[in-house]
């Protein structure tokens, strides 16, 4: 089990609840880009969906879907799911950032912190995916040492570009 606590040593890291769906939504709709490529666009729906989203084989347990909050404002949120696809990975389902704080770092910094504590833990990969041609997105993978496995999974919408950083 993850001590998702230790994620970050500047955020107040904790499970999203139902009752969060607000401010997680409030952080969705400034990301109008995200959802052009990822469609559909954020609802209180799509947002409980997407909390209890589970990949074949894992249980409630496995999953972290939490937020980096600075004080009483959501700065990211993040849907982790713990030894996926194998014991030695962890993948991000997904990840966005306050629109107000782009550009400046701070998911850089949230997604170095949590390599650290991954790699403290014994993780060798995080793995993750993004929508092909959203270059925004590829661009800030990239960035944070995210490459492509060349592996690709195609959806009734867009295509997803699997790519991995080794810890």
């Amino acid at each position: 089990m993850l001590d998702f606590q230790k994620f970050s040593k500047k955020y107040n890291v904790r499970r999203l609840k139902e009752s969060d769906i607000g401010l997680i939504l409030k952080l969705c709709e400034k990301n109008t880009l995200f959802y052009e490529y990822c469609p559909p666009f954020a609802t209180e729906k799509t947002i409980l969906d997407d909390m209890n989203a589970l990949p074949d084989g894992k249980g409630k347990a496995d999953k972290y879907y939490i937020g980096f909050f600075s004080g009483s404002s959501l700065t990211a949120v993040m849907d982790l799911i713990d030894a996926y696809p194998n014991e030695q990975t962890a993948f991000i389902g997904f990840f966005m950032t306050d629109r107000s704080v782009q550009r400046k770092g701070v998911g850089t910094e949230i997604i170095k912190e949590l390599s650290e504590y991954l790699k403290a833990d014994g993780y060798k990969h995080i793995r993750l995916c993004w929508v092909k041609g959203n270059y925004q997105s590829e661009s800030f993978w990239h960035k944070n040492l995210f490459f492509e496995t060349g592996i690709c999974t195609a959806t009734d919408d867009y295509t997803m570009i699997v790519a991995q950083r080794e810890l």
